[in-house]
Parts: C-alpha cells; sequence; structure tokens
C-alpha cells in the first residue's frame, strides 16, 4: 500500500465523516496511523471513531470517557509479505483537566478484528480472528489529537500456536 493510497483513503473518511458531522451527538474523528512491530513489520492503519457520550468518574483532576474505533489496517514484512485487515474497539480514556489549550490522556481497549492471513514473518497467529488490546498516552488540542501506542493482536490461545504481534503505534486524529 502507498503513501498516495493511504491519502486517498484518509481523504476519502475525511468527507465521509464530515457529511456524518452534521447529524449531532457525539464528536468523530478521522484517525491514521504508522507503526512498526518489534519483527520489522511496518503497520498502517486508517480509521473513524466516534466518542461515548457519556463522561465518568468527573473531578477537579480529569475524567474517564472513551470512544468507539473501526479501522482498517495493513501489515508489511520486510519479506515482502502482507496482511491486511479491520477492527474494532471500544476504548476508555482518561482525560486530565487542563487549564491550557493541551488536555493529556491516558487510554486503554480490547477490540476484535479480522485479517486476511494468519501467517507474517515467520509470525503464526493461527487464526484470522484476533483480539487487539491497547494502552497509549496522548495529548489533545481540538481538533486533533497524537497518541502513541502498545498495541497486541493474539488469538488469545483460541488456536495454537498463538505467536502474537507487539505493536508500538503512532496515530493521528482530526475531530469533525
Amino acid at each position: 500500500m502507498s503513501m498516495k493510497s493511504i491519502s486517498l483513503c484518509f481523504l476519502l473518511s475525511v468527507a465521509a465523516l464530515s457529511s456524518l458531522s452534521a447529524e449531532g451527538g457525539a464528536a468523530k474523528s478521522v484517525t491514521i496511523g504508522y507503526g512498526q512491530s518489534k519483527d520489522n513489520i511496518d503497520i498502517y492503519r486508517i480509521g473513524i471513531k466516534r466518542d461515548f457520550q457519556s463522561k465518568w468518574l468527573d473531578s477537579d483532576f480529569g475524567y474517564l470517557s472513551g470512544y468507539y474505533e473501526w479501522s482498517a489496517n495493513y501489515w508489511k514484512a520486510r519479506n515482502g509479505e502482507h496482511n491486511a485487515g479491520i477492527s474494532f474497539s471500544p476504548v476508555f480514556v482518561y482525560e486530565i483537566n487542563s487549564p491550557y489549550e493541551y488536555r493529556p490522556y491516558l487510554e486503554a481497549g480490547i477490540g476484535i478484528s479480522l485479517f486476511s492471513k494468519t501467517v507474517i514473518e515467520n509470525r503464526d497467529l493461527s487464526s484470522s480472528f484476533l483480539f487487539e488490546d491497547r494502552i497509549g498516552i496522548g495529548i489533545k488540542r481540538e481538533p486533533f489529537d497524537i497518541v502513541i501506542r502498545y498495541m497486541h493482536y493474539s488469538n488469545a490461545n483460541i488456536a495454537e500456536p498463538n505467536d502474537g504481534i507487539d505493536i508500538f503505534l503512532l496515530q493521528l486524529s482530526h475531530t469533525f
């Protein structure tokens, strides 16, 4: 997948999300990310996320909220192998109150994904269905936010072997 293809997908996502934002309700964002596994597999990710419409544990320090994220993923190994998948994750976010325009936050979530292949770069995932675990730290400044996260994909031992993939990913979001 070339950068032109990723850019085109990002722009189409922005256009689609712009039309959704007229509906009202929770904030909607388009995301684009790049990461790498410890096995030197390049990870490209585009997505759409929608904020929860609730806040919990609201205090002077911060509050708990979150978002749902739908994403398309493309993994490319150094040996030329590739894998593509889709994911859905509910993600909880603890946003720290700040008197400044920049608001730091922590995130964690567990979602599901479906990939086209079960082996990449000698990593045997054994099933196309994988769980997507994440923890991250980010900062928001409307309408953007940026997050660095650790992600782990595995099948939770539904099938053996379960090599899993560990990823560090940098993601940028734009909210409408």
